[in-house]
């Protein structure tokens, strides 16, 4: 996806990357490679870049594909919004997914967490500890900074409210390219979507199918009535409004045939865009643009298993 004052080459359909089983991970994308996926979207909070990295490398082997035919995001974690700590965790993203640039960079969060090896600070509460000694433009100098030593061609950032990228924007030097947000018909960020058309930035969404959850968006009746009218299912249906209506978007596929059927999408009619359009059902699935706290990314124990 280009936009007239943006240069990067984004795949309008994209892989999302959280998996949090490692074997699943490698296998995922490495199918999502073979159905025809393009633009990977990975992170270090993720916990699985060594092995994104391992299924790129021999996807891209297997296939003949070469590095420049794929578009690959990871993203700078909370606790390392110093500026001093910036490039080193890109530098370490980097090695771990095995390439020698990354597409896009992005801000995982605006949100600063206490600097440190430990993902998920927290005190004697259980509150996240903030780091209230940096700001979101000292973070966004550093990537600019990355942006000027070529190993990077982009930067963005996720995960943020049009009330603060609109500062951001304007003070920044290099402009966002980007910014990854949760959107689907029961959150449709219009007004953030006309700003980022108007500013050339790529708006990319992410659970464009309501994170899977039940119920939800799959069997939203507007969503089940235009899938049997066009004779597709409602995830092609979904993905299909979030194109047309000019958003790149994400989806994490874990088997062969589901990452066909979400590469396999085209135009709706126009009276169908238009339905969905109208659904009245406005629901956030993921608090994190409040908090920093991603809701889809499970918190681990100081032991490494995953709690409850």
């Amino acid at each position: 996806m280009k936009t007239p004052n943006n240069p990067i080459h984004m795949p309008s359909l994209g892989f999302g990357t959280l998996i949090p089983d490692p074997a699943l991970t490698i296998s995922a994308t490495k199918e999502a490679l073979a159905a025809g996926f393009r633009h990977f979207d990975a992170a270090e909070r993720y916990r699985n870049e060594n092995e994104v990295g391992e299924a790129l490398q021999a996807g891209l082997a297997a296939g003949n594909i070469a590095r420049e035919d794929i578009f690959v995001t990871t993203k700078l974690w909370n606790t390392n919004h110093r500026p001093e700590r910036v490039e080193p965790a890109f530098e370490a993203s980097l090695k771990r997914l095995r390439l020698d640039y990354i597409d896009l960079y992005l801000i995982h969060t605006p949100y600063a967490f206490q600097p440190g090896d430990n993902q998920d600070p927290r005190d004697e509460n259980g509150n996240v500890i903030y780091d209230r000694g940096v700001t979101l433009l000292d973070t966004w100098r550093a990537m600019e900074r990355l942006v000027d030593g070529g190993k990077c061609r982009a930067i963005g950032l996720s995960d943020i409210t049009l009330k603060d990228l609109i500062p951001l924007y304007e003070a920044a030097r290099i402009k966002p390219a980007a910014v990854q947000i949760e959107s689907h018909p029961y959150l449709p960020e219009t007004e953030l979507l006309e700003y980022c058309k108007e500013k050339g930035i790529v708006f990319l969404a992410f659970a464009p199918l309501g994170h899977g959850m039940r119920p939800g968006l799959l069997e939203d009746p507007v969503i089940l009535s235009i899938a049997a009218r066009v004779e597709k299912t409602p995830a092609q249906v979904l993905l299909a409004w979030a194109v047309q209506r000019g958003t790149a978007i994400l989806t994490t596929p874990k088997t062969a045939d589901r990452a066909r059927e979400n590469f396999d999408i085209s135009p709706l009619p126009e009276d169908a865009f238009d339905e969905i359009n109208r659904i009245q059902t406005r629901q956030r699935l993921n608090p994190v643009v409040h908090t920093g706290v991603p809701g889809f990314i499970p918190q681990v124990k100081e032991d490494g298993k995953a709690k409850a």
